[in-house]
């Protein structure tokens, strides 16, 4: 598969494979109980499917999956595989298009992401560090700026923070267009939105897994958005245990307005 960055591309698309295909077989899922065990099949498939690809290309490397048993081992490791086999679980049982495959490398002698893939399987989509870039276009003036959100755990402050954006948008001169929000699935599906120009913005201060974020941290970054803490700092991985806190990914001319707007919009 040849070096690291191939090698989370290749097994992320065919762990995407499978899981459209065991959905397209698996027949009619007109109730919970058969999209839940849809779900339970996939997701067990596809680690076992990324375990045993990764294990043979990198046989001493640390695994960290969701999927997986934890060991703190990998704290010591100097490779760590950060993995989530279907992020979007719940959008995948209901037909929707918007869960990925999350396959990212940290090497934490350098506190860096060397690989990073999500793959959108039925988007037919996979983004990559690997991928030829440009830097990101400037912030749409013919749109409203849209912030992307979990549909089950947006932040409290949101609706306030977008009042708070807009409004600093339009003084500005940036856009008079508003602020709106948009809810999709799997994290990696919600940093592609800002990929593919749909989106500007994503925030999350719930907290959540290494797992949901490491990918689509890696990939913001080689595409050139912001991906951080709302704080501004920087994201590290492979702790103990393996829970990410908050995130924000941003278009970079949104994001001193938008921190600006979320830290106003906590304080009022």
């Amino acid at each position: 598969m040849g070096g690291d960055a191939e090698v989370s591309r290749e097994v992320a698309r065919e762990a995407g494979r499978l899981l459209l295909d065991l959905r397209d077989g698996f027949g009619p899922i007109d109730d919970k109980d058969a999209a839940n065990a849809l779900r339970k099949q996939a997701d067990r498939a596809s680690h076992e499917l990324i375990m045993e690809r990764l294990t043979a290309a990198r046989p001493g490397d640390a695994i960290l999956s969701e999927e997986g048993k934890d060991d703190e081992s990998r704290l010591s490791a100097e490779r760590v595989w950060i993995v989530d086999p279907l992020d979007g679980t719940y959008e995948y049982g209901q037909g929707r298009v918007d869960f990925a495959v999350h396959i990212a490398l940290w090497e934490p002698a350098t506190r860096s992401l060397s690989a990073a893939t999500v793959d959108l399987p039925a988007q037919g989509l996979t983004r990559s560090v690997l991928d030829d870039v440009s830097p990101p276009a400037p912030l749409p003036t013919d749109r409203p700026i849209r912030i992307v959100a979990s549909r089950s755990r947006p932040p409290a402050t949101l609706a306030r923070t977008v009042e708070i954006l807009g409004e600093a948008l339009a003084r500005d001169g940036v856009t008079d267009q508003g602020v709106e929000i948009v809810d999709v699935g799997s994290v990696g599906a919600k940093v592609n939105e800002i990929l593919a120009g749909r989106a500007d913005a994503y925030v999350h201060d719930t907290g959540f897994y290494e797992w949901d974020v490491a990918a689509p941290y890696g990939v913001a970054l080689h595409y050139g958005l912001v991906p951080s803490h709302l704080d501004g700092s920087a994201v590290v991985f492979n702790r103990m245990p393996p829970y990410v806190t908050d995130l924000m990914v941003s278009h970079p001319a949104l994001v001193a307005p938008l921190r600006s707007a979320l830290q106003a919009a906590a304080g009022s």
